[in-house]
């Protein structure tokens, strides 16, 4: 069994959102945000206290805590020619850049707006820094416009788990009210992306395991652990 643990629509949604593409059995165990202020038993089992966390009963020894490379682990172990790219196929170094490119790159500065517009003391907010990181956010973004001119998914012909990556950063952009931003084919592609059914269904996950855990089913502005 895989146990996943997430707050609602934090960057542990990466990782919901492949188990539900992919079908594998897992437990969604939900804790309010931020854990390591609110839930402060879960630093017994991750120190760092940030989500995701990630534990699979088949490796007895695996634990992880970074949401792109859980979707790596995931695509690789249970979705070989899926959401995974292999490495004898042609795009697998487009596949691991875009994978890595969706949080290195476009979520690094989404943190930055989300600490200085929500959550510093109302005295240490920067309304300059949140508006030179979501100009830097969008610049970066823009720079996948023309390729999702020509092709609906980033690599391999298909959807991947590299579209969850980036997708994420969408729904982050989306949550924190910069997706009018977009670009065209950007906005088209968020939208194909939220209406697949596996992103439907990790919402839906989401929501109903928050609801019977007793967990806020309401994304707090603090996404960031």
């Amino acid at each position: 069994m895989i146990t996943l643990h997430h707050c609602v629509s934090a960057r542990s949604f990466r990782p919901l959102w492949a188990l539900e593409e992919i079908g594998v059995p897992y437990e969604l165990k939900m804790l309010p945000f931020p854990p390591r202020v609110l839930a402060r038993s879960y630093k017994e089992l991750n120190p760092l206290g940030t989500i995701p966390a990630l534990t699979d009963d088949s490796d007895d020894a695996l634990f992880m805590t970074e949401s792109s490379a859980i979707c790596q682990y995931l695509a690789a172990r249970y979705s070989p020619g899926a959401l995974d790219v292999a490495p004898h196929e042609r795009d697998f170094g487009r596949y691991l850049n875009f994978l890595h490119f969706g949080e290195a790159t476009l979520t690094f500065p989404q943190t930055l707006v989300l600490r200085y517009a929500h959550l510093e003391p109302p005295e240490r907010l920067q309304p300059q820094i949140v508006d030179d990181y979501a100009r830097w956010f969008h610049a970066r973004l823009r720079t996948l416009a023309p390729l999702l001119d020509a092709q609906p998914y980033l690599c391999a012909g298909r959807f991947t788990a590299a579209d969850i990556s980036v997708g994420y950063a969408l729904m982050l952009a989306e949550l924190l009210e910069q997706s009018g931003g977009f670009a065209p084919s950007i906005a088209r592609y968020w939208q194909r992306l939220r209406e697949r059914d596996g992103f439907v269904r990790a919402i839906e996950a989401q929501e109903a395991a928050a609801r019977a855990q007793g967990i806020s089913t309401t994304p707090s502005p603090k996404l960031r652990p």
